[in-house]
């Protein structure tokens, strides 16, 4: 995420956020961080606003993102702190009327020679204000337009009084607001205006406890408050977990356990369970994602574990650490890519599974695609389903540079060295691309009968082949 500022040229600049900020907005816009009732551009406001505070005082490497509310839980908390502060709420009656009495009581007490002169001043500053504001020919017979009918004084002293009684609340109000602000403080405060703060006196809001006892159970995006009727307890998300799994093995229904697994997501969230457990829910709903090419939904659950490792709560970190290199290798996001490297610490590195995902990238970086096919054979987990994402276009960009390099080669060899999985396969994939009339069949004494590819034939449709692959990446639920 980068934001444009000005250099004293007047010219923009590009801001690179750390990437703890750009993981929190990613989880900002989580659909599964949304809250019934705060819409996307409330969300999206108060999230500006939120990163605004601490970029202007060059706090946003010092706050733990991981742990900061998101916007959505700011603006639910705002709320009920207003609901608390309602004109309904009779402290504030209380203070109202209090107001009312203190300006009638302000003005009894005043001496007639200090209330016959401030009413001369007031007078003279409406007249003032009135001269600003009237166009030029409407600035004639002022002092005939403000003489009031006497019978109008007791009239024009309710309302006076009134006026006064509101010009305090408005004060009690912008001292409020300057409290909540702490203008004319210095701006090292690590908690924004609109933080979190919590009274002793404020009422606990704590999660909601389930008491549904069902394995299964539909998701459906939540609208209001859930009731506890309607939440499965950790016990029984415990037992529908291992009957997914078993589900799954058998019968490899993706939309069901996909369905099934968001509603144990969900679940988890409403009750606020962050535990071994859950990372489990999410690796496992990630894996599966992954197997079925769902990059959306594998994204979601990446984004989810990321915050969740923070915590130190278990899990394959290794793991999905290297599904991320991939997936940054897939996506071409060389930003992501050098915030995820800055990440690595030099353990991971040392990781095979890091390794790995490491050496794809190095691999491609100096254009090695011998290397990289190997690679992509050897690929440890799940990582050969993230290679499947973009083998085809770095098949096609193997093809492209072989056209230069070659006249003619035979399929085997293209075979072993764009790792098919045998020769008919390979020669689908060139016919498919438009490149059946640069395959012959030849008759070899030793060999007998071997197809030939004119590679050379073919490098302007092998090109364009690779430029048309580069320039559509699917970056879906892009992390």
């Amino acid at each position: 995420m980068c934001q444009a500022s000005t250099t004293a040229a007047g010219k923009p600049k590009k801001v690179e956020w750390p990437p703890a900020v750009r993981d929190y907005v990613r989880r900002a816009f989580d659909p599964e961080s949304a809250i019934a009732g705060i819409s996307s551009m409330e969300m999206q406001t108060k999230l500006k606003e939120t990163i605004s505070y601490y970029a202007e005082r060059n706090m946003q490497d010092s706050i733990d993102w991981t742990k900061y509310p998101l916007p959505q839980e700011l603006i639910q908390e705002e709320r009920r702190k207003a609901a608390l502060l309602s004109p309904t709420n009779n402290g504030f009656s209380n203070g109202l009327s209090s107001l009312h009495l203190n300006g009638a009581k302000a003005q009894t007490n005043s001496s007639p020679s200090t209330l016959k002169k401030r009413k001369s001043q007031d007078s003279d500053e409406l007249a003032q204000q009135s001269q600003a504001t009237l166009p030029p020919w409407r600035r004639t017979n002022l002092e005939s337009r403000m003489t009031f009918a006497e019978g109008h004084n007791e009239k024009r002293q309710k309302k006076n009084t009134a006026a006064e009684a509101a010009s305090k609340l408005e004060q009690a109000e912008l001292e409020k607001r300057r409290q909540r602000f702490n203008l004319g403080k210095a701006g090292n405060n690590k908690t924004p205006p609109w933080g979190p703060a919590k009274d002793e006196d404020e009422m606990p809001t704590g999660p909601v406890v389930g008491t549904n006892m069902a394995l299964e159970k539909s998701y459906f995006r939540l609208t209001a408050p859930p009731k506890a009727e309607t939440v499965r307890p950790l016990a029984v998300l415990e037992k529908t977990l291992a009957m997914l799994i078993k589900k799954w093995r058998a019968e490899k229904n993706y939309n069901y356990i996909c369905n099934q697994f968001k509603s144990l997501r969900q679940d988890l969230t409403v009750q606020h369970i962050k535990n071994a457990f859950t990372v489990k829910v999410y690796e496992t709903h990630a894996r599966i994602s992954l197997e079925k090419g769902d990059t959306g939904e594998y994204n979601q659950c990446q984004t989810q574990l990321k915050a969740l490792y923070a915590l130190n709560l278990g899990g394959k970190p290794a793991e999905f650490k290297a599904y991320r290199i991939l997936y940054f290798v897939y996506t071409c996001n060389k930003t992501d890519m050098n915030d995820m490297l800055a990440e690595l610490t030099p353990a991971d590195k040392t990781h095979p599974w890091i390794k790995h995902a490491l050496d794809v990238r190095s691999a491609l970086a100096l254009g090695n695609s011998h290397k990289f096919f190997r690679l992509y054979l050897e690929a440890p987990n799940l990582g050969g389903y993230l290679m499947d994402l973009f083998i085809e276009r770095e098949r096609l960009a193997a093809l492209a540079n072989m056209s230069r390099a070659y006249i003619s080669i035979t399929l085997r060899f293209l075979t072993d060295e764009l790792a098919f999985d045998n020769d008919e396969v390979c020669r689908e994939f060139l016919e498919s691309h438009g490149a059946q009339n640069n395959i012959e069949e030849k008759f070899d004494d030793k060999t007998g009968k071997q197809y030939r590819v004119k590679i050379r034939e073919g490098a302007a449709l092998f090109e364009q082949l690779r430029a048309a692959a580069f320039s559509k990446v699917d970056i879906k639920g892009q992390i």
